[in-house]
C-alpha cells in the first residue's frame, strides 16, 4: 500500500485506543513521501488525526477530573 492509502486508511480507522500510534505511523509515512505535492494531498488527513488525538486526550483529562472531584 502505498503511502498516502496508508495515512486515509490510519484516518479512518482511527480510535480513541489507537490514535497515539496511528498519528505516529502517519507522521512516519509523511516524511516518507517526495515532494509538497504529495504532503499537499494527506494534509487533511493528519489534521484530522491531530484533532482527533486532541479531542479525545481533552475528554479524557475532564473525565478523570469528574472522577477525583467525587
Amino acid at each position: 500500500m502505498d503511502a498516502p492509502s496508508e495515512i486515509k486508511k490510519l484516518y479512518y480507522n482511527a480510535t480513541r485506543a489507537t490514535i497515539a500510534r496511528d498519528l505516529a505511523r502517519a507522521v512516519e509515512l509523511l516524511k516518507s513521501l517526495p515532494d509538497e505535492d504529495a504532503r499537499q494531498q494527506v494534509a487533511v488527513y493528519m489534521d484530522g488525526l491531530s484533532q482527533m488525538r486532541s479531542e479525545w486526550a481533552g475528554q479524557q483529562a475532564s473525565e478523570k477530573g469528574k472522577r477525583q472531584k467525587r
